[in-house]
């Protein structure tokens, strides 16, 4: 596993200077957030981008977030994920991750995830035909995708090989997740693997501004890398961290101590 770092844990900071830190601390990948692209992308268009990313020797390892809309007017968050997909196509990106939504009323049935996996089928071929792979991320205390059994139920329901799994420690933590439940995931599934900690507490009160740079809080992330990595994962290590008080420090610090926790993390894994 190589280290990585998403955009949320340098929130204030255009994706230009996202960049350059992320390179000059070390890292040779990068997760976009999506709302930083358009305005990038008014300013220099995704030629641009490329050869930022090209200039630093950057690849970019996922898009985040989206939206997996499967309820409601479903439709419209089909057409952004579209959007997104072609930015990812266009720079190398395997990955987008999505994060799924909740049914309510009428739609709140039985059947709740047979129709929801006819829904993420379409975000698939979307996405399938640009090359790209759909990760969907479950949320700490999701009402619907809280972790992986109920994502493992979504991607069966669709049936499509352009659907994958992606784990957060924080929301794993968060939604009290059991080891045995990662293990049980076959390994071909994990796309994306976001690593930032906490501090003890219950579970369900810690919110994203709670989070910790990799080893500095209570969770067991070398037992959890070491997990996927004897499942075969060979992906990147990516630290989303969303806590206020680092996003005080300038970027270039800020990246620095990210690589510095991803990568003292990695070699406890020996991954």
């Amino acid at each position: 596993m190589d280290p990585c770092i998403n955009g949320a844990t340098s929130m204030p900071y255009p994706l230009e200077e996202d960049l350059e830190a992320a390179a000059t601390a070390g890292f040779r990948h990068v997760e976009i957030w999506a709302g930083k692209l358009p305005p990038f992308l008014a300013r220099h268009g995704l030629a641009g981008l490329r050869r930022a990313l090209a200039e630093r020797g950057l690849a970019v390892a996922a898009l985040c977030p989206y939206g997996l809309r499967l309820f409601g007017r479903w439709e419209e968050g089909l057409e952004a994920v579209r959007r997104g997909v072609e930015v990812a196509a266009a720079v190398g990106a395997p990955v987008l991750l999505v994060c799924p939504d909740a049914p309510e009323g009428a739609e709140a049935g039985p059947d709740a995830y047979a129709r929801a996996g006819e829904r993420a089928r379409a975000y698939a071929e979307v996405a399938a035909g640009a090359g790209v792979t759909l990760a969907v991320d479950p949320l700490g205390g999701h009402p619907f995708v809280p972790g992986p059994a109920e994502a493992l139920r979504l991607l069966e329901a669709a049936g499509h090989p352009a659907l994958a799994l992606m784990l957060d420690t924080f929301h794993y933590h968060k939604s009290r997740v059991p080891a045995e439940a990662v293990a049980r995931v076959p390994g071909h599934l994990w796309r994306m693997v976001h690593v930032n900690d906490c501090p003890a507490g219950d579970p369900s009160a810690l919110q994203d501004r709670d989070r910790l740079w990799p080893g500095e809080g209570v969770l067991p992330l070398a037992a959890t890398l070491r997990t996927l990595a004897q499942a075969g994962y060979r992906g990147v290590a990516s630290v989303e961290v969303f806590r206020p008080a680092y996003w005080e420090l300038p970027p270039e610090e800020i990246a620095r101590r990210a690589y510095r926790a991803a990568a003292a993390v990695l070699a406890e894994v020996g991954a």
